[in-house]
């Protein structure tokens, strides 16, 4: 990708070369409908909490080979001695209560799929439709949604933890169920062409 100017990019994303304009040029907003991905980005949302995404970034590929490439299925067979693997695993965020919750979220998800394939269920809260937003400030961007309370309350019943509806916006956010990018961005348009191109199977 040529050389962007900074003022072209939201103004989180940074400089070239950074980590987070790499991240923005190429993943953030981009429509996401892999069960296993959209399983990785929620579960780094959760570990997110509380801390910011850059932290999670630059530890993503730890995550991946301490939670063996986010595999749910072998996540969900994790045990006491892998919990505190992990707790002693500086190349991840060391908190308890979300490397349990990351390994009952595998089991949750697991359950959830024998019925429904995991992105059907995420993009239905949108009707399979990304929202495409037309932001001049993130003054005026909204910290949670109806469709990201929605969101939270039906992963709360399905077994989830860490899912609350300002974690999963930030999720729709990456995951372009929602076009997010200012209108000034340079990635705007192009996340929206995708975006409009975007067929979820059984919605």
């Amino acid at each position: 990708m040529s050389a962007v100017k900074e003022s072209e990019r939201c103004p989180w994303a940074g400089a070239n070369g950074t980590e987070y304009a790499r991240y923005h040029d190429e993943e953030w907003g981009v429509p996401m409908t892999d069960d296993r991905a959209l399983f990785e980005k929620l579960t780094l949302e959760g570990f997110q909490a509380g801390l910011s995404w850059i932290t999670i970034l630059r530890k993503r590929d730890n995550f991946r080979k301490a939670f063996r490439d986010f595999d749910a299925a072998r996540i969900a067979r994790f045990t006491e001695r892998d919990v505190a693997r992990l707790m002693q695993d500086e190349g991840i965020i060391r908190n308890r209560a979300k490397i349990e919750a990351a390994i009952s979220n595998a089991k949750a998800y697991l359950a959830l799929s024998k019925r429904v394939p995991f992105s059907q269920f995420i993009w239905s809260f949108v009707d399979g439709r990304p929202i495409i937003n037309h932001l001049a400030s993130f003054k005026d961007a909204p910290t949670e949604t109806d469709a990201s309370k929605r969101m939270s309350k039906a992963l709360k019943a399905e077994g989830f933890r860490f899912v609350g509806a300002t974690t999963l916006y930030a999720f729709m956010q990456s995951t372009g169920m929602v076009n997010d990018h200012l209108v000034s961005c340079f990635r705007h348009t192009a996340c929206a062409k995708l975006q409009s191109r975007l067929k979820i199977s059984g919605l």
